[in-house]
């Protein structure tokens, strides 16, 4: 479902991402991990058509993401670690600005935003000003119009900053639910326990390049010592800059 085939970004001299090869097949959820600046966003920016490769190329359900970026993006829902919300418009007005990106109106889709904003659970400020929302409703807000299109291909970027325990526990459900469903997540995140906990197969990044990719047996593995992914994760990052 999402292919990156040589995958490469340069930004003056300098390399964020290495010639990445990966493939993410329908119905699984991958957690991308790596420390700050090893070119976890610079990927995601480049599968969802926000910034363009250097070379290589992203495919999203087969359409490249730069030949053919509507029919890719269709496919799409995408939430940013910090994201960009429209802070005059209420809750409800935003759902219907983005339903009416994706083409999506009347009654039904009305009624789908509602259900989506009470699963989760912001339906009570949904005429709010968004300017008035806490980081954590802003985020929850950005989860509710990322499924209002349903989705076949979900990318999220770190998204448990502001979120309460209870958030956290409900969304990482939610989204784990979905993959049975069909639904294709590729998550970069920070919190390993989380990643150890749901994910499929992980993937770790490190100065641009793609160092290893398996499930959480497969990367535990390759320790010197028994361990856990945290483990894992700081021996093969070991000397990386923050």
């Amino acid at each position: 479902m999402i292919r990156m085939e040589s995958l490469h970004k340069k930004f003056g001299d300098k390399t964020a991402v290495v010639n990445l090869d990966l493939h993410i097949p329908e119905g699984e959820f991958f957690c991308y991990l790596g420390p700050n600046g090893a070119g976890k966003t610079t990927t995601i920016k480049m599968l969802t058509g926000l910034i363009r490769p250097t070379s290589g190329r992203a495919l999203i359900g087969g359409f490249d993401i730069q030949l053919n970026p509507v029919d890719a993006k269709r496919l799409i829902g995408y939430v940013p670690d910090h994201p960009f919300l429209y802070e005059k418009l209420t809750g409800r007005e935003f759902m219907r600005f983005v339903s009416g990106l994706f083409q999506l109106r009347g009654p039904k889709v009305d009624d789908y935003a509602d259900e989506l904003m009470q699963l989760f659970e912001i339906g009570g400020v949904a005429d709010q000003l968004i300017e008035n929302y806490s980081h954590g409703m802003r985020q929850k807000l950005s989860f509710a119009s990322c499924f209002l299109h349903d989705p076949r291909v979900v990318i999220v970027d770190e998204p448990w900053v502001g979120l309460d325990p209870k958030n956290i526990r409900f969304v990482k459900d939610y989204l784990k639910q979905k993959t049975r469903e069909g639904l294709t997540v590729l998550m970069s995140t920070h919190t390993l326990g989380i990643a150890e906990e749901i994910a499929d197969r992980i993937g770790i990044i490190s100065r641009g390049t793609l160092l290893h990719v398996g499930t959480v047996q497969d990367i535990v593995r390759l320790a010197e010592k028994p361990g856990s992914l945290e483990d894992v994760f700081l021996e093969l990052t070991r000397g990386d800059a923050e």
